[in-house]
């Protein structure tokens, strides 16, 4: 009996381990989708007879789905099941993927982005909520933690890269075209490797009233933010959609505390780690992450790299990152604690983008180049898992999916921010020195390091709110949980695993 009952322990930790792979092909597709689609925009104006002003929203209709439906997306796993609207996305997204490949037209392209942001939204938004509640246990939520992190980085940097050789060995269908395979291996090892949460919707009334009102809000608030560097900060269109969004949200909070089921319970606000971490994201976010983007196109515009080229040089920061998602970081917050860790790992984008500020137009990419991308890396991996951990460190099971939602919405609103921000600083820093006399490439460096030293001030600002106002396990309390099995966060995960396991 006892060796039956250590068979099905077993079986069980080997399955939700390799349902984190999967869970993690399927962020993967998502990621890669983000990166790869800006090499081809050449082409695909081309081939689709785009205008400039258009070609945008190749671009932006999937960044307007995907970052308005978060919320919502995370509110469903909840209410139908994580793994019914993981696959659901999915199976939407590699759908939505093949009408993008074939599209004749740009409208019809355009149309299938719309659609892809969405079903990317559903897929993603629960992506962590499902690893929180597999991974109860601080050591193996950890390392989790770290290989999530590494899909999400290691993604970005290999889209760049793989969208270089796609486009230019074959064409730009093949960037979509790519997703199929990957999507259909996540869909079915899914299905049959996921465990299911049991929905807390049946027999209830759903709150559809402030699902459109939140979705609303969101696609007025983060259209507005995509369009800042075309219209300005203070245009009466950026004001104008700020306002809607804001009037919006304000509607969606009042409704929201008056009825008995609503869509994201207010609740979910007063849980202090993940606030306060999700503010701690948002600087390293707006200062770090966004300089990924514009750090490839100071490589394309000062530097003259090709697609493949940047890709390659990336690999910096997706190796050093991969390196400390092979166990180091989780053995970092089992031994230093989350806190510890993350502060230390902040550091890391901090010096590497203040490095990369100093990059002239000549500079060997070895050791300064490949130095400064590496300290991001390392950081990123340190600072990420320790991050995740003391966000959903007090969530209850029930709301694990929502506060997952809120991290992603924490990710896509502070890159929007921070990409439109550090933009528009770069840009007006670059003709204020043309029109001084400067030449156009010097400028245009001036312009990005400017940028890249106020990413390293928002990056620091995280570390600070991390000191003094992140409340986290602390190492002892980490070990003493783990000797006891008792396991860290979202209440009742280990006694739905359990449950499980007995099943």
């Amino acid at each position: 009996m006892e060796a039956t009952a250590k068979t099905i322990a077993r079986d069980s930790d080997r399955r939700r381990w390799i349902a984190l792979f999967v869970v993690c092909l399927g962020q993967l597709m998502i990621i890669l989708d983000t990166t790869i689609v800006n090499v081809a925009l050449p082409s695909i104006q081309s081939d689709l007879h785009f205008s400039q002003s258009s070609l945008t929203w190749v671009i932006d209709g999937y960044l307007i789905t995907f970052g308005s439906l978060l919320l919502l997306a995370g509110r469903l796993g909840d209410l139908f099941g994580r793994k019914r609207i993981f696959l659901l996305g999915v199976a939407a997204f590699v759908a939505a993927s093949i009408l993008c490949g074939i599209a004749p037209s740009g409208t019809t392209l355009v149309a299938a982005r719309f659609l892809q942001g969405a079903a990317a939204a559903l897929a993603s938004a629960v992506v962590i909520a499902i690893i929180a509640v597999e991974f109860p246990e601080p050591a193996d939520r950890a390392k989790a933690m770290s290989l999530y992190t590494f899909v999400i980085a290691g993604g970005a940097s290999l889209g760049l890269l793989l969208g270089g050789v796609l486009t230019e060995a074959i064409n730009w269908h093949w960037i979509f075209f790519v997703n199929l395979p990957i999507g259909a291996v996540a869909y079915f090892m899914g299905r049959a490797l996921i465990a299911e949460n049991e929905g807390i919707a049946a027999g209830e009334r759903i709150d559809w009233l402030g699902s459109v009102l939140i979705t609303a809000s969101s696609i007025a608030l983060i259209y507005a933010l995509i369009k800042i560097p075309e219209w300005g900060w203070t245009s009466g269109r950026t004001l104008g959609l700020a306002g809607i969004a804001g009037a919006l949200l304000a509607g969606f909070i009042a409704l929201e505390s008056r009825i008995a089921n609503p869509i994201m319970p207010l609740r979910i606000l007063g849980l202090r780690s993940l606030v306060t971490a999700n503010l701690v994201r948002g600087f390293l976010v707006t200062g770090a992450y966004s300089t990924f983007f514009l750090g490839a196109l100071y490589f394309e515009h000062v530097r003259g790299m090709t697609p493949v080229q940047i890709g390659l040089a990336f690999l910096a920061m997706s190796v050093s990152l991969a390196a400390m998602s092979s166990g180091l970081s989780a053995r970092l917050v089992e031994r230093f604690g989350p806190k510890r860790t993350l502060v230390v790992g902040i550091a890391g984008p901090v010096l590497g983008l203040l490095l990369f500020s100093q990059i002239g137009q000549s500079t060997p990419y070895f050791p300064t180049i490949f130095i400064s991308l590496a300290l991001l890396g390392i950081g990123f991996g340190a600072a990420n898992p320790p991050l995740m951990m003391t966000a959903m460190e007090d969530v209850p099971a029930k709301d694990a999916g929502l506060a997952s939602g809120t991290i992603q919405v924490s990710i896509q609103l502070s890159a929007a921010i921070g990409l439109a921000a550090l933009g528009t600083v770069a840009t007006d820093r670059t003709n204020a020195l043309k029109t001084a006399g400067e030449s156009a490439t010097q400028a245009l460096s001036d312009g990005y390091h400017l940028a890249f030293l106020i990413a390293a001030g928002a990056a620091a600002v995280g570390i600070l709110i991390a000191l003094f106002a992140l409340e986290a396990p602390t190492a002892k309390e980490i070990e003493n949980e783990i000797d006891e099995g008792a396991p860290v966060g979202i209440e009742a995960a280990g006694a739905e695993r359990a449950e499980r396991l007995a099943a």
